[in-house]
């Protein structure tokens, strides 16, 4: 079985990666993803193996961990949420760490920069009062940030160091050099060698040590802040479902809470108010603004029989409907599964930083160890030697390079949610950016699935809406889909149809039926030849909609045909705009379809598409798929149906259009929610901003420490006199996390383009 669980006190990928590698050892254990961004991990696990020695191999390895608590759901045992609760005590070490820091500073450098200074602190005379005072002031500074000693020292025991490792190596001997400075002093002053007393009042690092875990506790605490902004789109999803729902019982009104709504409930919604569960509309008809689940900008009108989703708001009408998906089973429980889903799991680029990550600490800890032997050697002395050595540990911290995949991630995935896109992993998102053939499915995704009355011919015998009311008539006892879309079409002009007698079926080719007395006929032309009807001049026209992909279906009494009435699945509006942009975006376009050459020739002419196959078994469309990606494409299938099903999972990213079937939906990497080809490339633009930002992130990361590593490190020391000190190394480190963090979070202004360009 597969459980996820919250694991707190990461801070790095190392961190991250220390935690796999502990739960890995656990005996059952088969599979383990941990995600740094939101802070959970899941686990694979054998039949028999307990919850808790799972819990129990991260807590040796120096981290929390609990059984993940779905959002919104409350146990016995707590309802806070151990990331929030991590954030408040971050706070709190923020607080403590600066109201002890601002006067060791000052005690520190106050005299250096021309600060005046109590009598007791200055002089030869009150050394050891100077550096006792500002040893007890980084004391509890230490203290609050002590979780870096426990996590680092127990990380670096494990063969596993972290970025906790560096902190706690650095702080740790800057602090252990302000003692040693201490007893230096003290040696000064007892034996009258002022000259000692000198040279170690100015080599306290007590500040040093205490700025490190300040700053770096700062930094963490802004990107924990950033990261949380990261989910907004969630939240915000969250926010909209209401707390309570009116429901119908025994003729009357009863408010209740939204957990003890149970399917089958008659469900009321009045004006303004926010729809509480899944369910079809039973009485009444509103418009329902769905724009926040899929980004629809103009309300959708519901009627009797229509569906209607949790979380969208009523706008207008009264109407009441039966409960059909609750709690969990509900779309918006669903996307919010879905988005926290995705974000749990890693793309590919994503697991290179995370093994680049796994050597990075060590090998820092290396380049600080020969820093300092350098320069020792070299006879710049121990205390500048020492600086050096803490500066590379401190600026080297990978923080930045382990949020720059995951915090682009959550981002991309929460708009693409807002835009109506779910994505149900991070290896679809980043795998989307760089597909170069869309396979599309005809029914239901380039079209809308259903047929409809196109074209209505006559040729002076009989009037279009006389011709229009015989024909629905005689097709209403019909359950054919195409006498469907006839009577449909008579619905829409408000016909009253007239009384059939005598209706019979000719299988294969059409029916006939007596309408006020008088016999008609309706069906193709082989029914026409059958009954030894002349079609004359409608030949023609029914050859000219046959071409364009139409089905003619002719009608006449017992003598001649009267008219024609064409029926064909319409393409959708936005098909044609959206094959268009995939063509500008340099990505081919495959019609696959189990339609006849004839109607899928009419579709690829009108849609300008690159190249069609037609005539498809259900059961070969997978074959289809996996014939384009063996000529060296990428593909993405986008597809509705179940017959969609195995080629939505061999295709290389897998887009169900949401109005399709749960199978489809559950094949598809990406699922749009609105029934709208335009958002597949969306999905395809959003993969690439997200991938450019990914790369953005990579390029700064990397760069940060490509520069900071050599100038900590002192490298440019002898030519320029650059030297950088441990304070100023913390604060760089805290500032490129920020950095990357922010620098994702320009994503939350991403937009499709889909009228005038094309990224």
């Amino acid at each position: 079985m597969e459980q996820r669980y919250d694991v707190t006190g990461m801070t790095c990928s190392a961190c991250s990666a220390a935690v796999e590698k502990a739960v890995k050892k656990v005996p059952g254990v088969s599979r383990v993803n941990v995600s740094l961004m939101t802070n959970t991990m899941s686990v694979l696990l054998d039949e028999g193996v307990q919850e808790t020695e799972v819990i129990e191999a991260v807590k040796k390895a120096g981290y929390g961990a609990a059984v993940h608590t779905k959002r919104g759901e409350k146990t016995a045992v707590s309802s806070a949420n151990p990331i929030e609760d991590e954030l408040k005590e971050m706070k709190m070490r923020v607080i403590v760490s600066f109201i002890f820091l601002i006067p060791l500073l000052y005690v520190a450098m106050g005299e250096m920069i021309g600060m005046p200074m109590p009598s007791w602190l200055t002089g030869v005379e009150n050394a050891i009062t100077f550096a006792f005072l500002q040893m007890l002031l980084s004391l509890p500074i230490i203290y609050v940030n002590r979780k870096y000693y426990i996590v680092g020292f127990k990380a670096l025991k494990l063969k596993a160091p972290n970025m906790d490792s560096l902190i706690a190596i650095g702080s740790a001997a800057a602090f252990i050099y302000g003692i040693y400075a201490i007893f230096r002093t003290g040696y000064g002053l007892g034996h009258g060698e002022t000259h000692i007393v000198h040279q170690f009042l100015h080599e306290l690092y007590f500040e040093s040590g205490a700025t490190i875990l300040a700053l770096i506790t700062l930094g963490k605490f802004l990107e924990a802040r950033s990261k949380g902004k990261t989910s907004e789109a969630i939240s915000k999803l969250m926010d909209l479902a209401p707390k309570t729902a009116l429901l119908f019982r025994d003729g009357m009104e009863v408010e209740v809470p939204i957990d003890q709504v149970s399917i089958g409930d008659v469900v009321i919604v009045k004006p303004g108010n926010s729809i509480p569960v899944d369910g079809v509309i039973l009485e009444g008809a509103s418009s329902v603004d769905q724009s926040a689940l899929t980004g629809e900008s103009i309300p959708v009108e519901k009627n009797v029989g229509d569906k209607v989703i949790a979380a969208t708001i009523n706008k207008t009408g009264y109407f009441r409907f039966r409960a059909e998906k609750v709690g969990d089973d509900t779309t918006l429980a669903q996307i919010i599964q879905l988005v926290e889903d995705a974000n749990a799991t890693k793309a590919p680029i994503a697991k290179l930083a995370d093994k680049i990550s796994g050597v990075f600490v060590p090998t820092v800890i290396g380049i600080s160890i020969i820093t300092f032997l350098v320069w020792y050697f070299l006879g710049y002395g121990f205390e500048f030697s020492l600086s050096l050595a803490i500066t590379v540990l401190v600026i080297s911290c990978p923080c930045a390079l382990g949020l720059a995949t995951p915090v682009a991630i959550m981002v991309g995935t929460g708009q693409g949610a807002q835009n109506g896109i779910l994505v149900k992993s991070a290896e679809a998102l980043e795998t989307m950016h760089s597909i170069n053939t869309v396979v599309l499915d005809k029914t239901g995704t380039i079209t809308e699935g259903k047929p409809v009355v196109t074209d209505i011919i006559t040729k002076g015998d009989i009037g279009e809406e006389e011709l229009l009311l015989i024909a629905a008539s005689i097709e209403k006892p019909s359950e054919h889909p195409l006498a469907e879309a006839i009577v449909e079409k008579a619905k829409e002009k408000s016909m009253t149809l007239k009384q059939v007698d005598k209706f019979s079926s000719v299988s294969g080719m059409g029916i006939a039926a007596f309408v006020d007395g008088l016999p008609y006929i309706a069906g193709n032309l082989a029914l026409m030849k059958e009954e030894d009807i002349y079609v004359g001049a409608f030949q023609e026209d029914a050859d000219r909609l046959a071409s364009e992909g139409k089905t003619p279906l002719f009608f006449g009494n017992r003598e001649k045909v009267l008219g024609i009435i064409a029926v064909a699945d319409v393409v959708k509006k936005n098909s044609k705009q959206a094959i268009d942009l995939f063509k500008k975006m340099g990505i081919d376009v495959v019609m696959l379809t189990g339609d006849n050459k004839r109607t899928a020739e009419a579709i690829r002419n009108q849609l300008g598409i690159d190249k069609v196959i037609a005539e498809v078994l259900p059961q070969d469309k997978e074959r289809e798929v996996r014939l384009i990606q063996e000529s060296g494409h990428r593909v993405a299938m986008i597809g509705d149906g179940i017959n969609d099903a195995p080629a939505l999972s061999r295709a290389d990213v897998g887009v169900a259009i949401g109005a399709g079937t749960d199978i489809a939906i559950e094949s598809a990497d990406i699922v749009l929610i609105k029934n709208d080809l335009l958002d597949a490339v969306t999905a395809v633009q959003l993969s690439r901003s997200t991938i450019k930002n990914i790369k953005e992130n990579l390029f700064w990361a990397f760069f940060y420490n490509v520069l900071g590593i050599p100038l900590a490190a002192g490298v440019f020391y002898l030519s320029l006199g650059w030297k950088l000190t441990p304070m100023f190394a913390a604060a760089a480190m805290s500032l490129s996390s920020v950095f990357v963090v922010s620098n994702a979070l320009r994503l939350k202004f991403f937009k499709p383009v889909h009228a005038d360009a094309v990224k």
